[in-house]
């Protein structure tokens, strides 16, 4: 399949999943809402709370991968992307990627210091449809 559907796939789906590695080297999974922003299959931007484990587990080791997926009546299709997630809380990035209605997590707005970002850089991805797997680098 092509990158630019590939991309375009992962935009229409409501719900990712990001996984991290925890201190025993085990995965975690997790399901979040879709990306605030994306950059082709590239750069990911997800909102979280600085205090939550998962960003302590990205602190500690970045490796990530983050997984879609649609199910149809008929047909289903994912599309797994690895790369490394950063914990971002510089202001200019939490302002990219703010909505008015975040203040409901973020009781101080935009500064809050709860707020951060994770923005997840992918290298290499597996996309599966109709029973074929297709490997891909990511540029």
């Amino acid at each position: 399949m092509e990158k630019d559907k590939i991309s375009s796939f992962i935009r229409k789906q409501k719900v990712g999943f990001v996984c991290s590695i925890d201190d025993e080297g085990f995965p975690n999974v997790k399901a979040m809402l879709k990306p605030r922003k994306q950059v082709g299959l590239k750069e990911f931007y997800f909102s979280t709370n600085t205090s939550s484990m998962r960003v302590k587990q990205y602190l500690k080791n970045p490796k990530a991968s983050i997984y879609f997926y649609h199910k149809g009546l008929i047909k289903y299709a994912g599309v797994m992307l690895k790369g490394k997630m950063e914990v971002l809380t510089d202001q200019p990035t939490k302002d990219m990627i703010w909505r008015k209605g975040d203040t409901m997590f973020y009781k101080q707005g935009v500064t809050d210091p709860d707020y951060c970002v994770l923005k997840f850089t992918a290298t290499s991805g597996r996309y599966y449809c109709d029973l074929k797997t297709e490997s891909f680098d990511v540029e």
